[in-house]
């Protein structure tokens, strides 16, 4: 019994040994950061422009590797199973980390044992929007009406369990309304049915929203963060606006394998949060509604953690499923 407890107790100075040799020389060959979701979209966008730094701070090619699927899990999924060597990375979203996790009963990952939390990265700012007819010029206005004929009030999102969904939910739960939520297959086509009078109001990300409201064709009513956001100065948020408390923030956050040397993670956190705040970096982020962020790994940590709370009890309260 004892030489075996010897045993284990060397093979784990050996592996801690390595993996602080490996960390040393790290990184000798290109890092590859999955993007799980499609090129061209907020997480893709918000990835590029961290890897467009990353490349020259390490001194190695950053490979960005889009696999979108499942809702942004298959990319996950991908990391989360890869070698805890600091040669591959993901950008975590709010749905696959801290969302899915109290929809879906058989996760082919566990978000917090699974990965390593290196630093937050965005937020996509979420307007709240009206179609015209609706004579809401205010959140104010919009709770009266609500209050009023809740069950009348259709509201869309990109679909069911989306950060849009959600939003909605948080503020039927905190209105005490029942507003209906009508699923879609992405914000696009939930933005052309609120232009078209179809539904009455959708918790748009701004990116999606902007040409429908400088056309004047949707009413925005606040901002769905804690900060108003400098494209629209004069938009206040929600809480501002009447409803205290309502939050929700679709953030972004670059992970790795669990496991990865914490020398490495600490480095990637450093080369991160000096990206994020380049002022190119950040315009580039701004001009697509994407506001830059960063945190340390142990703050993104307990964030996500507060955050998987927060969902869960809106979902629990909601009764929503996954599909």
């Amino acid at each position: 019994m004892r030489i075996m407890v010897t045993r284990m107790v060397c093979g784990a100075i050996l592996a801690v040994i390595a993996g602080a040799a490996a960390a040393q020389t790290w990184p000798n060959r290109p890092v590859r950061v999955i993007s799980p979701f499609a090129p061209g979209g907020g997480a893709d966008i918000t990835t590029r422009a961290i890897a467009s730094k990353l490349a020259p701070a390490l001194g190695q090619q950053i490979l960005v590797d889009n696999r979108g699927g499942a809702g942004g899990m298959l990319g996950v999924e991908i990391a989360a199973k890869s070698p805890p060597d600091g040669y591959t990375l993901v950008l975590g979203t709010i749905g696959p980390i801290a969302i899915n996790p109290s929809l879906i009963s058989k996760m082919p990952y566990h978000p917090i044992k699974d990965l390593a939390p290196i630093s937050q990265a965005a937020v996509a700012v979420n307007v709240l929007v009206v179609h015209p007819s609706l004579p809401a010029k205010s959140v104010k206005e919009l709770i009266a009406i609500a209050k009023a004929r809740s069950t009348d009030l259709n509201y869309g999102s990109s679909g069911s369990g989306a950060a849009d969904h959600l939003a909605g939910e948080l503020f039927n739960s905190m209105v005490k309304v029942k507003m209906v939520h009508i699923p879609y297959k992405g914000g696009a086509p939930a933005m052309l049915d609120l232009i078209s009078g179809n539904v009455q109001l959708v918790f748009s990300t701004y990116s999606t929203a902007a040409a429908a409201i400088d056309a004047r064709r949707v009413r925005p009513l606040a901002v769905t963060g804690l900060a108003r956001f400098e494209n629209m100065p004069d938009l206040p948020t929600m809480a501002e606006a009447g409803l205290r408390g309502f939050e929700v923030s679709n953030w972004y956050g670059m992970f790795a394998p669990a496991g990865t040397p914490r020398e490495i993670i600490s480095r990637l956190n450093s080369e991160i949060v000096k990206a994020l705040a380049a002022p190119d970096v950040k315009k580039r982020l701004l001009d697509s509604g994407i506001i830059a962020t960063s945190s340390s790994a142990e703050d993104f940590a307990a964030y996500i953690q507060a955050e998987t709370a927060k969902w869960a009890k809106v979902i629990k309260e909601a009764n929503i499923k996954g599909e």
